[in-house]
């Protein structure tokens, strides 16, 4: 009766111990299912992810060359010089304009512009280095240095105010310099011109010997009657 009993004991033990290694099995397959996790990368739990930095086209190490700016180009000088006399300055491009100054026969000054004709030159008054006026070009008076075409050019904002001769004799007046016919009276409305600015004589042309009646300085707006002809005689006009 004993050898049985052992073979029993025998036999439990066996299917305990096989029991016990088909658990351990499963819990080593279940364990080999599941993946390690690297140790450089943490899980959103752990800790906040890093901002991802993208490098930009700027990060090159390019050599951006220095460019020189040009130098500016030099405006040729051109200067004005009165010959032969003294050389009216006036306040526009224009002999209607009055005169505001003068250059002196000899005296020399730089062009700072020209009219669109280039036929007058903007220049600086002598002495005013603040106020400019025009002188002709188209004068014997002026000596002209240097190439006028390549002064800026200036349109005129302003317009001359006309100034008037009126004769109120008799008799044909000459009007110099210039050589103006001044008519008589009798032939109104003729008889009155418009001179510009300046300074002219007046001489009696009924006269044999042709005397000066009047010298007269014109100015803008200003209109100036001749009333004594080369006899002595005065008349007004009507």
């Amino acid at each position: 009766m004993p050898k049985p009993l052992q073979r029993k004991r025998i036999i439990t033990t066996g299917f305990v111990i096989l029991i016990l290694l088909s658990s351990c099995r499963m819990r080593t397959g279940f364990a080999q299912q599941v993946p390690s996790i690297p140790e450089d990368v943490t899980t959103a739990t752990d800790a906040p992810a890093e901002p991802v930095v993208i490098p930009t086209k700027a990060a090159t190490a390019t050599a951006v060359p220095t460019q020189v700016p040009a130098s500016p180009t030099p405006v040729a000088t051109v200067s004005i010089t009165a010959v032969k006399g003294n050389l009216f300055i006036r306040r526009g491009p224009d002999l209607a304009f009055n005169s505001i100054g003068v250059l002196m026969e000899g005296q020399k000054v730089d062009a700072q512009a020209r009219d669109i004709l280039s036929d007058w030159a903007q220049v600086t008054l002598p002495g005013h280095a603040d106020q400019t006026g025009w002188v002709s070009l188209q004068t014997k008076y002026s000596s002209v240095d240097g190439d006028v075409s390549s002064l800026p050019v200036i349109k005129p904002e302003v317009w001359p105010v006309p100034s008037y001769l009126r004769n109120c004799t008799d008799h044909q007046m000459l009007v110099k310099p210039g050589d103006i016919l001044l008519p008589s009276r009798l032939e109104a409305p003729e008889n009155e011109v418009w001179v510009y600015p300046g300074v002219y004589t007046v001489y009696d042309l009924d006269h044999p010997d042709q005397p000066d009646v009047a010298e007269v300085q014109l100015r803008e707006g200003l209109e100036i009657d001749i009333q004594v002809n080369g006899y002595g005689e005065k008349h007004k006009c009507p």
